[in-house]
């Protein structure tokens, strides 16, 4: 079955990986029924800075506003089965943890989890302090996946895209998508 995934992007450092994971949605769309995107103001500003462009509107998935509640996957009948919050700030951490839905990313989360679906928060600070580590454990024990961005050197990657690569593999990996990446085969 097809999936329908939400790409929520917060302001933490580390808009590669949520231009890597677009990319990749992009070349993996046999197995996707509609990818819907979100973006804060940070995550906006964030991806100019750290990329040098505004390539984030240019995707051709249809974008909602931070605070667009009319949006389909603020409910969960709509059916949406799988978000990823890349990168994931430890504000929406909290607010996620917290059960407070104030904007369509908070939201959009809290409907994932009470609905038994796929959320997966691609954590990106460090260090963390025991609020973060707290608000972690109880995202993951309502049923999210937290998958730090860090990144494997196990393929030998030779560029940042490389690198940042190895992250979005595994949220690839995460979401169930069938995807041709590096396998650790051992030594």
């Amino acid at each position: 079955m097809k999936k329908k995934i939400v790409v929520a992007i917060t302001g933490a450092s580390g808009a590669i990986y949520a231009k890597l994971l677009l990319d990749k949605l992009q070349q993996l769309h046999e197995q996707i029924a509609e990818v819907a995107v979100v973006m804060s103001d940070n995550a906006k500003q964030v991806w100019e800075f750290e990329l040098d462009n505004a390539g984030h509107a240019n995707y051709p998935y249809k974008q909602y506003a931070k605070n667009d509640f009319m949006a389909p996957f603020a409910s969960g009948s709509a059916k949406f089965d799988t978000m990823i919050i890349v990168p994931c700030s430890m504000g929406t951490l909290g607010r996620i943890a917290s059960g407070v839905s104030d904007d369509l990313i908070s939201r959009a989360a809290d409907v994932i989890l009470k609905e038994r679906r796929r959320l997966v928060l691609v954590a990106r600070d460090t260090p963390l302090n025991l609020i973060h580590i707290r608000n972690m454990k109880k995202v993951t024990e309502a049923g999210g996946i937290i998958c730090p961005a860090i990144p494997s050197y196990y393929s030998k990657p030779k560029t940042i895209e490389e690198l940042a690569m190895t992250v979005v593999n595994r949220i690839i990996d995460l979401i169930g998508l069938d995807n041709e990446s590096y396998r650790w085969e051992g030594i």
